[in-house]
């Protein structure tokens, strides 16, 4: 299923404003999960909550605003919609306990997490994805008068399947844009980072095998062109903003 064409079919009853917004908020959380960005401020469920809500008031109300707004007080918003009593239960009761709980989780567990092995806020991150997708399931099931199971095909169809060229795993990282040279994997790897990097990081993680020819041919190159700045003496690299600008101009950094 093509994604445009999903978006637009999709709660063919909901101003455009909205429906756009709902899913990408939900392909952001999508798309950083996979990315492995857990942290709070970037794999959150807040402003995914936030269109959720203003799509059940309009429903409710009969109406909807020129586009979605934050309620001064989530949870007490979300309890009002219990008081709609002519709408299905997932209205009134099952989605809005749910976007408090989505709304709790990402807004108040930013504290220190002491003697785990496990990483809260993958954890955190888990449950968002996994909320966020019962959530959209109930919507479309509803909004697009289909059954359950056909909801949630049509969600996992909807879900932006965009992959980072940067692919960081245990301890190891690769740059996986098999038709770049060595010079843009180089690129690619340090605009993904905001840090110097040392060359032996950086001449293992594009697999280049021969390490003079690696600062020869491809870091120093890149330095007289000045798209880096190497420390001959801490043997370390930096992207110059003329790198950042070549590879937004010039490298796709999603496949």
């Amino acid at each position: 299923m093509n994604f445009q064409k999903a978006m637009i079919n999709l709660f063919p009853s909901l101003p455009d404003s909205y429906k756009k917004q709902l899913i990408d908020e939900f392909n952001k959380i999508i798309r950083n999960f996979r990315e492995r960005r857990w942290e709070p401020a970037e794999l959150n469920g807040g402003k995914f909550s936030e269109v959720v809500y203003s799509i059940l008031k309009g429903h409710t109300d009969g109406s909807f605003g020129d586009k979605p707004k934050k309620p001064q007080n989530m949870v007490e918003a979300c309890k009002k919609l219990e008081l709609a009593s002519s709408f299905p239960r997932s209205i009134r009761i099952q989605i809005p306990r749910m976007l408090m709980a989505l709304y709790e989780i990402r807004n108040n567990r930013n504290v220190g997490h002491v003697g785990s092995d496990v990483d809260p806020n993958q954890m955190d991150a888990t449950v968002v994805v996994q909320m966020s997708k019962w959530i959209m399931g109930e919507l479309i099931r509803i909004f697009h008068e289909t059954t359950t199971e056909d909801a949630q095909i049509i969600v996992n169809n909807i879900t932006d399947r965009t992959l980072p060229i940067i692919w960081a795993f245990d301890n190891h990282v690769r740059v996986l844009g098999k038709n770049l040279d060595a010079k843009d994997k180089m690129l690619a790897l340090l605009y993904s980072t905001e840090n110097s990097q040392d060359i032996k990081y950086l001449q293992t993680a594009i697999e280049y095998k021969n390490s003079s020819q690696f600062v020869e041919k491809v870091i120093l190159k890149a330095h007289s062109s000045d798209l880096v700045h190497y420390d001959a003496k801490t043997k370390k690299v930096t992207i110059s903003p003329v790198g950042i600008r070549y590879v937004e101009e010039n490298i796709q950094m999603e496949i």
